[in-house]
């Protein structure tokens, strides 16, 4: 394939950027500049949010029945890096994840239902997958849902719940038949946030980041909301996560070049820090790090244009971004000194504490989606073929 941008996605980008550039305030910045990063954080970020779907802009890449703009998947991903770039909102596993699949998997009227509404940032979803005893084994939840008539009654707990505080429905994970194999008798059902008996608590992390801890006590769920076939949600998970491995390389992308701009405008020992071999070196080694996560970036979204599911890319693209996080992370802190580990509101804080946000977030980016020793797992085996043993 070719890595460079077509003249059309070029000129897309451009776009992008102009739209940015007229709405970007240092008001909505300031909101936006949680290590939650990229999500709906206030009145400001969700306005940006409605303003992008009002434009068009929220679901370029969706199929235009479904409300899209029928763009390539390489058009969505320009969107998607050019927002993170700047943690504005962009419709996040709503857009990214859950949308696609229930475009693939969904009812008509479950098109009909929830597509316009996420496409319109009406509807957004919590991502209901983790528990306290299934985590890295997702296929070991225990959340029941037990059929009754026309509806699934559900009890059980999740935890780590994405983006349940600000979510209007729950993408969930649970379990429909106790006596089949683990990874045969879990569907997925579509879960409104206002249901009686779903209680939300929060759960904060070292990054100061929120998820949910969410309990359901008898909550009654009509059948229809069930996604695909009872027992078969294995294969519609796995799915979803596939595209929530599309991870962005921006948000890793704004903190390499803020570290360089730093090193340009630093003056150490009277020359710019820049000139020091071991920064050089350190900025050069990420930059070629940097620029293999945009190519595994863009050829996984290549494939997608090309109608695949790219699985191993997805896989592969998560494990080098979040890797490399970790190892943007640890420049900055190296190269900034002390300064580097003050927080966004502390008193000398540079670059807006970017780096201490980036340090202290970068761990659940290793196991979210699915770990990175999983991402290995499915690498070898899928994309080389290696046995399991």
């Amino acid at each position: 394939m070719d890595f460079d941008l077509s003249p059309e996605s070029k000129q897309f980008q451009q776009e992008v950027r102009s739209f940015i550039e007229r709405n970007l305030t240092p008001e909505l910045q300031a909101e936006c500049r949680t290590s939650e990063g990229a999500m709906i954080n206030g009145p400001l970020s969700r306005r940006f949010q409605k303003e992008l779907a009002e434009q068009g802009l929220l679901g370029v890449g969706w199929p235009v029945e479904y409300g899209g703009q029928g763009r390539s998947a390489i058009d969505q991903w320009v969107l998607t890096e050019e927002l993170y770039y700047w943690d504005l909102p962009n419709g996040d596993l709503s857009i990214g994840s859950v949308g696609p699949t229930i475009a693939r998997i969904g009812t008509d009227e479950q098109k009909k239902q929830y597509l316009p509404g996420i496409i319109n940032s009406d509807i957004t979803f919590g991502i209901g997958y983790t528990e306290p005893g299934a985590g890295t084994d997702l296929a070991s939840l225990q959340t029941r849902a037990v059929r009754d008539g026309d509806y699934y009654v559900i009890n059980g707990q999740k935890v780590f719940m994405s983006h349940a505080h600000i979510a209007t429905h729950i993408w969930l994970a649970c379990r429909t038949d106790p006596n089949a194999p683990k990874h045969r008798g879990i569907s997925v059902l579509i879960v409104p946030i206002d249901f009686p008996g779903l209680t939300v608590q929060p759960s904060w992390s070292q990054a100061d980041s929120r998820s949910s801890t969410v309990y359901f006590d008898n909550v009654r769920v009509p059948v229809s909301n069930l996604v695909g076939k009872e027992n078969e949600g294995w294969k519609i998970i796995m799915m979803a996560l596939d595209f929530e491995r599309a991870l962005p390389t921006a948000e890793v992308r704004h903190a390499f070049d803020s570290l360089v701009e730093y090193a340009k405008t630093t003056q150490v020992d009277s020359q710019p820090l820049i000139r020091k071999p071991q920064v050089r070196q350190t900025i050069a080694r990420l930059a070629v790090d940097l620029e293999v996560c945009r190519l595994l970036s863009l050829d996984a979204v290549w494939q997608v244009d090309q109608g695949v599911v790219p699985t191993t890319g997805f896989s592969m693209g998560k494990v080098w971004t979040s890797e490399l996080k970790e190892r943007v992370a640890n420049a900055g802190i190296e190269v900034l000194g002390p300064k580097g580990l003050l927080r966004p509101d502390d008193e000398g804080s540079i670059t807006h504490g970017l780096f201490d946000t980036l340090y202290r977030s970068f761990p659940p980016g290793k196991f979210a989606g699915g770990t990175n020793d999983i991402q290995r797992n499915i690498i070898a085996q899928r994309g080389l073929g290696l046995p399991r043993d």
